[in-house]
This record gives C-alpha cells, sequence and structure tokens, in this order.
C-alpha cells in the first residue's frame, strides 16, 4: 500500500491544486532531498534522492468541518542497488464537530496515546463537549513498516481507547488502553496515563506510565516536576524507570531483560540576551547493582547580534564506561535570507577497563538560504572520524517548498 498509497497522495494534490474553483484551501510543504552516507549493511557509499510530502485541504465544506491531510515519502537509491522505496505515513480523512459533539477520521493515521502509538489503516472516533471528559476509540490495520516496504500480514491489528479531561485550563490528564494483534495473536496489552498540572503559575508536574497487562509490570514510569522561580530561571528535577517488554509474538520475549531507572536534575539561566547558561546531574540505576553518573554543562553566548555559539560538555562514568565530550556549534545570520553554520564534537571514551581511551570526532558544516518566502535551501555536510571509520564523509541538501 505504501507505493499505491503515496500516488495517491499524489494525485490528490494535483487533482485539488487543478479545482481552484473549489472553497477548499490547499496548504502544505514539498521537501526534496538528496543525501548521501555510508551504507552499514554493506559499508558502501549511498546517494539517496527523496521527495516527502506533507498535505493538508481544508475547508472541503460551507461549514469548514472537512478536511484531508496526507503525508509521506519517496525514495530513489541512485548508486548502491537498493532501487526504489515509499512509506505512506498518514491519508486520512476528518470530519469535525459533527452535532458539536463527534470528530471523525477515516483512512491511515498515526495514533499516540499514553498507552502506546501506532499507524492503523481503519478509523478514529471522538466525543466531546459532553461534560468534563471526552472520550476516544479507533482500530484498524496495525501497519508495520520493514527494511524496504510494509511488512504486515493478515491479522494484524490494533485498537484502544483513551478517556481525557476538557476544559481545565491548568490540568491535563489522560487514561488509555492499547492492543495489538499478530496474525489474530494478541501481541500487546497497555494500559497508559499522562498528567500535568500547573500550580501557582511556577510550578509544572508532569508525569506518564505504562503497564504492560500481559506481564502485569510497568514498563514506563516518568514522574518531573518543572519550578520557575524567575522568569529567566527553570529548575528541572525527573525520575524515569524502563522494563522493557516486547511483543508476545516475538522470541525477545523470552530473554531476561533488567530494570532501568534514572533520576535528572537541571538547571536552566539566562542571564540576558547574550549569555544563557545550563548544567545537570543523571544518576542512573543498571541491573545487578550497575551505576552511572552524568555530568553535564552547557552555555549559550550571542557576543555580537548576528552570531550565535554553543559549548556542551558532558561527562560519563560509571557501569556503562566512561566519556568525556564536548560539543561546539555557532550559526552566523550573513543577511535575513541567509545564515551559514558549523561545528564540532570531541569524544573521550572507554567501553571497559581492559580497552584504551578511544576517541570519536565530528566536523560539520551547513547553511540555510530562504529564495523566496515560500522557498528555503539547505546544505549539511559532516564528517566522523572514529575507531571504525578513519573518514566518513555524508550529507544533505534540502529544498523545502511551502505552499
Amino acid at each position: 500500500m505504501g507505493i499505491k498509497g503515496f500516488t495517491r497522495l499524489l494525485l490528490l494534490a494535483g487533482v485539488l491544486s487543478a479545482s481552484s474553483g473549489l472553497a477548499a484551501e490547499i496548504h502544505g510543504r514539498s521537501s526534496t532531498q538528496l543525501s548521501w552516507f555510508n551504507n552499514y549493511y554493506n559499508d558502501k557509499k549511498q546517494v539517496e534522492l527523496g521527495e516527502y510530502l506533507r498535505l493538508s485541504v481544508t475547508n472541503l465544506d460551507k461549514e469548514g468541518k472537512a478536511s484531508i491531510y496526507g503525508y509521506g515519502r519517496i525514495t530513489q537509491d541512485l548508486n548502491n542497488g537498493e532501487g526504489f522505496n515509499s512509506r505512506l505515513y498518514y491519508l486520512y480523512g476528518e470530519y469535525r464537530d459533527l452535532y458539536d459533539k463527534v470528530d471523525i477520521r477515516l483512512g491511515r493515521q498515526f495514533i499516540n496515546q499514553a498507552a502506546g502509538s501506532a499507524i492503523i489503516d481503519g478509523g478514529q472516533i471522538d466525543l466531546k463537549n459532553v461534560g468534563p471528559v471526552a472520550l476516544s476509540v479507533y482500530g484498524g490495520r496495525n501497519v508495520i513498516f520493514g527494511l524496504d516496504n510494509e511488512s504486515g500480514h493478515g491479522g494484524d491489528l490494533a485498537f484502544g481507547a483513551a478517556a481525557y479531561l476538557q476544559g481545565f485550563k491548568n490540568t491535563d490528564l489522560e487514561v488509555s488502553w492499547l492492543r495489538k494483534w499478530d496474525q489474530w495473536d494478541i501481541a500487546r496489552d497497555t494500559l497508559g496515563a499522562s498528567f500535568k498540572q500547573y500550580l501557582f503559575n511556577s510550578v509544572r508536574l508532569y508525569g506518564n506510565t505504562r503497564f504492560d497487562l500481559v506481564s502485569e509490570t510497568f514498563n514506563e514510569v516518568l514522574a518531573g516536576v518543572k519550578y520557575y522561580p524567575l522568569s529567566n530561571l527553570v529548575f528541572t528535577g525527573e525520575w524515569y524507570q524502563s522494563y522493557p517488554t516486547f511483543d508476545t509474538t516475538s522470541i525477545y520475549s523470552v530473554f531476561a531483560v533488567d530494570r532501568y531507572q534514572e533520576a535528572v536534575f537541571r538547571a536552566d539561566y539566562t542571564f540576558n540576551d547574550m549569555v544563557s547558561v545550563n548544567g545537570g546531574y543523571t544518576s542512573q540505576w543498571f541491573g545487578e547493582g550497575g551505576r552511572g553518573h552524568i555530568y553535564h554543562l552547557g552555555t549559550g553566548v550571542r557576543p555580537f547580534e548576528p552570531l550565535l555559539i554553543n559549548v556542551e560538555f558532558d561527562n560519563n562514568q560509571g557501569y556503562n564506561g566512561k566519556t568525556n565530550g564536548v560539543l561546539v556549534d555557532a550559526f552566523y545570520d550573513v543577511t535575513k535570507s541567509l545564515q551559514v553554520a558549523g561545528g564540532l564534537g570531541y569524544d573521550v571514551y572507554k567501553r571497559d577497563v581492559m580497552n584504551n581511551d578511544e576517541i570519536a570526532r565530528t566536523y560539520w558544516l551547513g547553511g540555510k538560504y530562504k529564495l523566496a518566502k515560500s522557498m528555503t535551501a539547505s546544505l549539511r555536510v559532516e564528517n566522523n572520524v572514529n575507531a571504525r571509520y578513519e573518514n566518513d564523509t555524508q550529507g544533505r541538501f534540502v529544498f523545502d517548498y511551502d505552499f
């Protein structure tokens, strides 16, 4: 369905563009990209031409309730034998505010809720404006992408539902459920919840969690707080826990895994328009008593208006090895239409006590030029030097057209 679906998306754009007599409004972005990189599967240089198209067609009826949305891409390998490839990420019709209470979507669409995410060929119905709680249900064929094309088969399904608060200015709350089938066998069965609360105009509490009904365990938990004592000062504290679970139909579901936990503390302070600083510490807990510690310092400096320099330093030590790394990025606005940029990364790391220190370096140059109000061209070229490659050059040229 990928190639056919993307072809339909292109034809739809052409037909609707030609129908200028309609009241429909057509907007989107065409992004033409030429990229070159090392193919890690055969270690050969690959050059690839791609076209990404995002499209929205609104006001298809007098009330402005009917719309069509689409996004997909096609790529052609020019030299490495991989040939033509395409993916249709979504293409659906939407009708909003039926009886001022119902939104309906039909077609391929991306679903993202606290319980999980999926791309489905199916439908979604939202019930709203009936009280403090809104409801959403969806279901259809679960779309699975392989390396070259869609790799799903019969019996791949996804269904779910969500309830969320509506009309509360300072509070967001969602509770949802997602089930996936793999060839008619239940592969995933998950409950999820997300929460956000603003307090005293200076505190934001938030959290997310997922509970796997098959293994009866929390496979993901996040709890955090942001405190804004001043308009230019932010403190962040987070605790995160992950216990990986796999589809019940996957061979990996029989392997034992360790629970991972981390606590993050961070502060961001802006002195003025010229200088900002940030710093943080992450404490990590791995399986079998393993510990890790990450220290971070960063600053953004604008010595004069057209130039911005960002510098970041990370020190990582503990169970997962030892790393010292520096990133430096600079952006210079030559004119209102032209920006040039460049940067480098330098990492010294040791994987374990049996190995010597290794060094990885990254250098990049780039630029962006606004040809017109709706047209932008950008280029980035990067070279990586590390234990695997003495010279790994890759890059991307992008031409964006907004309509």
